[in-house]
């Protein structure tokens, strides 16, 4: 079964195709203090931090700045560069299905993801599933993140479809919102079996 209203699908990366966790990467700090890893990740400020790496500042600056604002964290800081491989965990198998399965019936597919556009090419290399993608929109590429409109619209200029004929998915429900504004057609992705409901309710598996 196909959907002709549907002419291209969009997947997020992270906790939709391959988990993403920087707490990975602290366990070995915090071992069996899991309040200290937060009271650390909310002190600094952790997930607004990292945001600016998706946008497009270096690691290396983001690393400077933060260190400065909170020497007292500097390793721990510093630590997230040097382990980053870790906070990737393992693909959402699920999903990936899916993506065949959606790539057998010849629609097109890409990607959309709030990612460094320094760490990406390693998450890249790692996982061959990446291949299954038309074309790929990072946003520390091109200085703009999800929920931004502009990184949507750079999207759709890469696929030369209007919103109205796009299926977005992903995990974060302000991106979902916000994609819903412009005219996409959208699943909020909870987990691969949701996802693969719901794409059979579209007719489009």
């Amino acid at each position: 079964m196909t959907n002709p209203n549907i002419k291209a699908i969009i997947f997020d990366f992270g906790n939709v195709l391959i988990e993403w966790n920087p707490r990975h990467v602290y366990k070995r700090y915090f071992p069996n203090d899991p309040e200290g890893m937060e009271h650390f990740f909310k002190e600094v400020d952790f997930m607004g931090w990292n945001a600016h790496q998706d946008k497009g500042r270096t690691f290396k600056e983001g690393v400077a700045d933060l260190s400065a604002q909170f020497p007292q964290y500097s390793h721990l800081i510093q630590a997230y560069h040097d382990h980053w491989m870790e906070s990737i965990g393992e693909a959402y198998w699920g999903t990936i299905e899916i993506v065949e399965q959606l790539k057998q019936k010849g629609y097109p597919l890409y990607g959309l993801s709030n990612w460094s556009a320094e760490t990406f090419p390693y998450a890249r290399a790692k996982y061959d599933f990446f291949s299954l993608l038309d074309d790929i929109v990072i946003s520390g590429a091109v200085g703009h993140v999800k929920p931004e409109p502009q990184i949507y619209r750079i999207m759709l200029e890469k696929i030369g479809r209007p919103a109205q004929e796009c299926l977005f998915i992903d995990d974060s429900l302000p991106n979902i919102l916000q994609a819903n504004t412009m005219g996409f057609k959208t699943i909020h992705f909870t987990s691969p079996g949701q996802l693969k409901t719901e794409l059979t309710q579209l007719g489009l598996l």
